[in-house]
């Protein structure tokens, strides 16, 4: 397992790390770009996992919920 950290500058962006991202990898956001119109619609059909970072214990719930079905499922 490993983690990419990509810290995008515009939309066009997240097509340039759709190339390089592996296969099997879990992708998580901040839940602030589910409400950006057409990309946030396809983030949530990729099945992204959002993260409020507002709220820390439930940001924290999340990836400890993500990391344990990732170590389950033998995805990165």
């Amino acid at each position: 397992p490993f983690v990419i950290v990509c810290n995008h500058q515009a939309s066009l962006d997240l097509m340039g790390m759709v190339e390089v991202i592996p296969e099997r990898c879990v992708p998580i956001a901040k839940r602030e770009l589910l409400y950006l119109g057409t990309v946030g619609w396809a983030c949530w059909l990729s099945g992204i996992i959002f993260i409020d970072r507002h709220r820390r214990d439930a940001a924290i719930e999340v990836i400890s919920h993500a990391a344990s079905t990732m170590r389950r499922e033998n995805v990165r």
